[in-house]
């Protein structure tokens, strides 16, 4: 089991920066692969970012390549999100999600561990 929160939410200008962090304990954070994914009122949750167990392999929505960027310090137990030139349409509740399956996937059932979310919104 594996027990995630994350942090560095807010409010921003549209062309702004964020950086949203998610910190992880329990089981073995390496054993992990982690993603972030969002959801904005009325819209289902869809998938931001995923990034393997080790860091060498990651994966990107189309809207957000190019401007959000995933990391992992499996030494801190922690997955980053850096999001640059922030566009109104990001805004929505992040959440950090874990899954032990190898492959990256979109899918949010195949992620069993999800931090609470944190709320990010972009004005205009």
């Amino acid at each position: 089991q594996v027990q995630l929160v994350e942090s560095g939410g807010g409010l921003v200008q549209a062309g702004g920066s964020l950086r949203l962090s998610c910190a992880a304990s329990g089981r073995t954070f390496s054993f992990y692969s982690m993603a972030w994914f969002r959801q904005a009122p009325g819209k289902e949750r869809e998938l931001v970012a995923a990034i393997s167990r080790s860091g060498d392999s990651t994966y990107y929505a189309d809207s957000v390549k190019g401007r959000f960027t995933i990391s992992r310090d499996n030494a801190k137990n922690t997955v980053s999100l850096q999001m640059n030139s922030l566009k109104p349409e990001d805004t929505a509740v992040y959440h950090c999600a874990a899954s032990s399956i190898v492959v990256l996937t979109a899918t949010p059932d195949r992620y069993p561990h999800w931090g609470q979310g944190t709320q990010v919104t972009v004005s205009s």
